[in-house]
Parts: C-alpha cells; sequence; structure tokens
C-alpha cells in the first residue's frame, strides 16, 4: 500500500468517532474468547521451532470437531423430530466445516521428515489416535468398536461422555427411523437394536432408499437427507485421505506414537463405510 492510501486510511480511521476504547467497566473482545487460556495453551515440550505447528494444528483441528459434533449432536435430535429443514442446515454446517479441517492437513505437511524427528520423541505415547472428540464423531456417524473405549479410562468424565455416546443412536439410526416413519417397510429389527453394536446393511433399508431416489418429489426431504449424509461421508473420507497421506510423507510407515500400525492402520479405515445403503445404490439405479 502507497504512502498515499495509508494515509486516506487513518484520515478514514480518525472519523470513527463511535469506536469504543474504554473497556474499564465493559467486556472485551480477548475477555468474550477467553484468549489467554487459548494462547496460553502451546507449550512446547522441545525447543524445536516445528512443534508449535504441530501442536496448533491439533488444536485447531480439535475446535472444529468441537463444532461438527455440536451441529451433529444437534441435527440428531432434528431428525428424530422430524424436523428435517434445521437438520439440513446443521448438517450443511458439518461439510463446510470438515472442507476446513482438511485443509490444516496442507499447512502439517509443510514440516519434513527431518523436522518433525527432532520433537517427535518428546509425544511418548500421546497421539491423535487417542482423540476423544474424534471418536465421538465416530459414534455420531454409526462407527463403534468397544475395544476402543479402554484408552480413555485414565479420564473418568472423558470414559462416562464416550460410554454414553456409546449406547446412542447415530445419525443413520434416525434416518433408518425416519424411513419407517415415513411409511417405508423397514425391518423392526432395527429400531429397536443395540445401538452400541456397528450398524450392518439391511435389505430393508436398501429398499427404501432406493424407492426415495426413484420417486424424489414424493420423497423430497428424505432424498435431501440422503445426499446430506453421503455429503459428510465423502468429506470425512477425503479427511481420512489427506491424513493418511500427510502421514506417509512425514514418517513414512512407521508405527504411530499411539502403538497403531500408522499409514496401514489409516488405510484400512478407508474402506469403512458409514452408509453402506447410499453408496450401493448408486449402481442399482
Amino acid at each position: 500500500m502507497s504512502d498515499h492510501s495509508l494515509s486516506k486510511l487513518h484520515q478514514r480511521l480518525e472519523k470513527e468517532t463511535g469506536i469504543h476504547t474504554d473497556f474499564q467497566k465493559n467486556m472485551t473482545y480477548s475477555e468474550y474468547l477467553q484468549l489467554d487460556k487459548i494462547l496460553s495453551s502451546q507449550q512446547r515440550l522441545s525447543n524445536h521451532h516445528d512443534e508449535m505447528l504441530f501442536i496448533i494444528i491439533h488444536q485447531v483441528s480439535e475446535l472444529w470437531m468441537k463444532l461438527m459434533l455440536h451441529e451433529l449432536q444437534a441435527a440428531i435430535v432434528a431428525i428424530e423430530k422430524d424436523d428435517m429443514q434445521p437438520a439440513f442446515k446443521m448438517l450443511s454446517r458439518v461439510t463446510r466445516l470438515q472442507s476446513q479441517i482438511i485443509q490444516v492437513w496442507d499447512v502439517l505437511s509443510t514440516m519434513t521428515p527431518s523436522e518433525y524427528l527432532e520433537f517427535r520423541e518428546s509425544l511418548g505415547k500421546a497421539s491423535g489416535f487417542q482423540s476423544y472428540q474424534y471418536r465421538l464423531l465416530e459414534f455420531a456417524l454409526g462407527y463403534k468398536t468397544r475395544h476402543i473405549l479402554k484408552i480413555y479410562e485414565k479420564d473418568e468424565r472423558i470414559h462416562q461422555l464416550l460410554e454414553e455416546a456409546y449406547q446412542k443412536p447415530g445419525i443413520y439410526d434416525v434416518s433408518i427411523k425416519a424411513l419407517h416413519r415415513a411409511g417405508f417397510a423397514i425391518n423392526p429389527d432395527l429400531l429397536t437394536r443395540d445401538f452400541s453394536k456397528p450398524y450392518d446393511r439391511d435389505p430393508s433399508v436398501a429398499k427404501a432408499w432406493k424407492a426415495v431416489y426413484l420417486d424424489v418429489e414424493t420423497y423430497w426431504d428424505l432424498y435431501q437427507l440422503a445426499e446430506k449424509l453421503v455429503d459428510i461421508e465423502d468429506w470425512l473420507q477425503q479427511w481420512r485421505f489427506r491424513h493418511m497421506t500427510t502421514v506417509k510423507r512425514i514418517i513414512g510407515f512407521k508405527k504411530g506414537t499411539g502403538g497403531s500400525s500408522g499409514v496401514n492402520y489409516l488405510k484400512n479405515v478407508l474402506d469403512h463405510s458409514f452408509f453402506p445403503e447410499l453408496w450401493e445404490l448408486r449402481t442399482q439405479l
């Protein structure tokens, strides 16, 4: 910006006479956001420059996941009430959030293997594999494995939070119930099943979704719901893929700090589908 442009900008700002400057008795922006807590939580365990990048990338991801959970959990409640329009808004927001969380891998990938090695040992056995919010997201989407809960026994509050989420229906469970309420002949066992068990594809659900896609005008809300779910899984798979490639780029095929097989584990989870009938019907239509 030229000196002349800066001068004009300063002149315009000086004319803004309504700007508040006295905050002795008023809440500030920093206080509202509790920035003192947020910006003081990046405590490096090494002296290496790039550990700051590593910490912030993961903290930002956890914040995005917190908002995703906020929207997903509210959408589940809305779908249970057949309040579809607010649910669609929430699910659309989730996919926008997913686009943000995918981009963090682009930033993390600027760190080289040599740079990561300088502080990797400082992490001990701590790993993103242990993210309890990511587990809550998986649970909300219907992917549940009991053995994973043992990781969180150290913190009773987190373990209880996960245990409760583990027992609750996921978003696909409530979507299947919505199909039932719309008059489709859904296998009754699905409506009263143990929601702590992973969902397995069912012919009655496949038949119902196919009918929805063949008569979009009649079942417009269910059709929109199905596409919102596909959007979420699509973006989640893209996040998983970028995660895998970033890990491969930085540590190759080494084991993760949390003990997982690293890249091989991340490759395996790419094969899992949260909403199998919605993907299979693409071939059937």
